[in-house]
């Protein structure tokens, strides 16, 4: 009458941090990471059967996350989450694919009378790096990284005007504007034969981070906006450019409203249009714009 048509099983915000030391230098760097784990394979049993023989725990998954950030590099995490995913397709045989998701949090060196501090760091903002990985037996390793939580604004340098309008319209067309929103932007990596594939273009990866967060903050600021959908078209483009590794570039840029307050009422206080200094931020509802670009090749359909 019924049967398993999808099983997944792993261990979750795993919290891992880890401290390189120079002797030599005198300096210390740290890397902070949450990594889930999630494994697929010949594990139908556990679930019809109630037979744990073919379950890996999941704090066997944790362990072995913490001992292989022991033996190896953890950043760039693309190839930190290739090694983990690596490690379960070739360790258990019924095991065929690994999914590692690995988010990176900021720790940012202090500079301290002018000079890098050995060992002292501040998190000087919330967004993350985020890479998203998937081992598959006989297949190979994709790649998806992924910037999160990066808010940005601008006080002017963007319009919304031209749009369709009909009986529904309420919205006024505007040519100065506040823009600001929350980044998540993310790239795919062509397919990786393997681990070892993944190692000798590891260099690129922080290359590419620190490509896409400029391409993002630039285009941004420079960019006179015709809308969210423009701009962020244009930094996809760049980044297909800048890194000929990758396949595809996606955004998904929610709007952060700031709207103009009529203060009119107040004997006669001028604070809209040109004359708008005080605006009230708003929460919800709110635009959310979204794009995948790819390089060209056969027409898809979107």
């Amino acid at each position: 009458m019924s049967q398993l048509s999808y099983a997944r099983y792993g261990k979750d915000n795993i919290r891992l941090f880890k401290v390189e030391k120079d002797e030599k230098a005198g300096t210390q760097t740290v890397v902070e990471s949450t990594v889930c784990i999630l494994l697929e394979g010949d594990i139908e049993t556990s679930y019809t059967e109630a037979d744990n023989s073919v379950i890996v725990a999941t704090d066997t998954q944790k362990q072995t996350c913490y001992i292989l950030a022991k033996q190896n590099p953890i950043t760039p995490p693309e190839l930190f989450a290739s090694v983990v995913g690596d490690h379960f397709i070739k360790t258990y045989p019924h095991i065929h694919a690994a999914h590692v998701k690995v988010i990176q949090h900021k720790w940012t060196r202090m500079t301290i009378d002018g000079k890098p501090h050995p060992h002292s760091f501040l998190r000087d903002g919330e967004d993350i790096r985020v890479v998203e990985s998937v081992t598959r037996e006989n297949v190979g390793i994709s790649i998806r990284s992924k910037i999160e939580k990066l808010l940005v604004l601008k006080s002017t340098g963007s319009a919304f005007y031209g749009f369709h309008r009909d009986e529904y319209t309420q919205l006024k067309e505007t040519w100065d504007r506040i823009l600001s929103t929350e980044v998540e932007a993310g790239w795919a990596w062509k397919t990786f034969s393997g681990l070892e594939e993944v190692k000798s273009v590891a260099s690129k990866f922080d290359l590419a981070f620190n490509a896409v967060k400029e391409i993002t903050l630039k285009t941004f600021a420079l960019d006179n906006s015709a809308s969210v959908q423009a701009t962020m078209y244009k930094m996809c483009d760049q980044i297909l450019a800048a890194v000929p590794l990758v396949e595809a570039v996606d955004y998904a840029l929610p709007n952060k409203h700031y709207f103009e307050i009529d203060l009119s009422w107040h004997k006669g206080l001028k604070n809209t249009g040109k004359d708008a200094t005080v605006f009230a931020p708003q929460s919800n509802p709110n635009g959310l714009i979204q794009c995948t670009v790819t390089r060209k090749g056969p027409k898809s359909k979107l």
